[in-house]
């Protein structure tokens, strides 16, 4: 047996440099490929596209954008003044992407996937005038730095119909605003767009591109999202600032309403009830188009409709309104608490407590005008409950009834009523 000792191994020097050689082309190799594929990935997740946007060092970028190509916002942006500042630039660019007619594209701003919804829901509440996009997006989020890289707008109506469309639709809105008197009020050009939408819209939740406003205006059905969008884009039309809310019904489902602002002078001589004297103040109301249908709102009260529209619902107060309705938290709103716009305050038909004698008075008034209806909104609860006893259940009706009996030659006569426990309402109809 050979000694380990004395064992020589014999190495020749030119293999032992290939094998060198070849080791390091291996090595090469692999680093390149993973050169590659990390490039690959960069430039497909967007990563690239960020950093030469962020390497410019501009952060005006978008809105610099926005008013270069004749997208500067023409309303006032509610939810944008309302969001955290930080969101505002990935508020912009996807607002630049969405008039650019860009329905997915890379996605530059720097924002968690959460942000992202939070800033495309505000464009999308914004703006009405954005009718071919629903609230649905694909969003890629980057595994490297948590934040959205890409996005894909779901869209309802194509990019090459969408100039046409936004024809019809400033043109059905101004066919709208040419009816009303050039000297309105702003109460009263919202009251007849308010009017006007319950009037050329049925509520229909089959209807087609029910969340957008083309669906109200051009296609009068409809469902909440259409008719509060319509009435939106409309008073933007005349200036009027609006905006979109939404939430849910007191046990029921999603909703969405609007709220609406008007700026009052003020007058050391009159002052509108609720509204302290004062040099342009503003307030803020609510207002729900749809429960104003009155086909809607006989659904849901469980009665046959009149026929008539409801004026509960026209700048109303959160007082009376969120009774029924529960506003989401996705921005934050101002109290809307002045009743000055009342519909039945400014129409005689408000009674801040009872009294029988002014009951009277409006029963015996209404019948002998010939009216189809009287109604009588209470202050409070129990000047309502007072109201219901003397009239349902005492003979607080008498006299009015034997008018129209001796007025229509018979010798009974019957009537109808509906209470409505939220508005501390009672109409009847005669």
């Amino acid at each position: 047996m050979r000694n380990s000792d004395n064992l020589r191994v014999n190495t020749n020097p030119r293999k032992r440099k290939w094998g060198r050689l070849l080791q390091q082309a291996a090595c090469l190799a692999v680093f390149c490929l993973c050169v590659l594929f990390c490039a690959a990935l960069l430039t497909r997740s967007g990563v690239v596209s960020r950093v030469k946007y962020e390497l410019t060092g501009n952060e005006e970028t978008w809105e610099e954008a926005a008013a270069e190509e004749g997208y500067a916002s023409s309303v006032e942006e509610y939810y944008y003044d309302n969001i955290s500042e930080e969101l505002h630039e990935a508020y912009r660019e996807i607002y630049v992407h969405l008039m650019r007619y860009e329905d997915s594209g890379d996605f530059l701003s720097s924002v968690s996937v959460e942000d992202f919804w939070t800033a495309y829901y505000a464009v999308l509440a914004d703006h009405p005038e954005i009718f071919w996009t629903d609230t649905s997006a694909q969003v890629e989020e980057s595994s490297l730095t948590g934040t959205v890289v890409s996005y894909s707008f779901d869209v309802t109506v194509e990019s090459k119909e969408r100039d046409a469309m936004r024809e019809e639709l400033e043109a059905a809105a101004d066919a709208c605003i040419a009816q009303i008197s050039a000297d309105a009020t702003d109460y009263e050009k919202i009251k007849y767009a308010y009017e006007y939408i319950i009037d050329t819209t049925e509520y229909d939740i089959n209807s087609a591109d029910s969340q957008n406003v083309q669906s109200a205006l051009l296609y009068h059905s409809s469902v909440c999202a259409g008719y509060s969008r319509a009435f939106q884009y409309i008073l933007h039309r005349m200036g009027l600032f609006c905006t979109y809310i939404t939430g849910t019904i007191v046990g029921g489902g999603d909703h969405g309403w609007n709220m609406v602002r008007i700026t009052e002078a003020g007058s050391s001589d009159e002052t509108l009830a609720g509204v302290p004297s004062a040099s342009a103040q503003e307030y803020y109301y609510y207002v729900d188009v749809t429960w104003g249908d009155p086909v809607f709102a006989g659904n849901m009260d469980g009665y046959t409709s009149e026929s008539t529209i409801s004026y509960n619902y026209l700048c109303c107060t959160e007082q009376d309104l969120f009774k029924t309705h529960v506003p989401g938290d996705s921005v934050a709103l101002p109290e809307c608490t002045s009743d000055a716009y009342d519909y039945y305050k400014l129409n005689g038909m408000y009674y801040e407590s009872f009294d029988w004698n002014e009951i009277y008075q409006a029963l015996m008034e209404s019948v002998r005008a010939g009216d189809a209806r009287t109604m009588m909104k209470f202050g409070s609860e129990e000047a309502y409950q007072e109201a219901q006893s003397a009239l349902f259940e005492e003979d607080l009706l008498n006299d009015a009834g034997q008018y129209l009996m001796n007025q229509n030659g018979e010798s009974s006569w019957s009537y109808r009523y509906h209470t409505d426990d939220n508005f501390y309402l009672i109409t009847i109809y005669w």
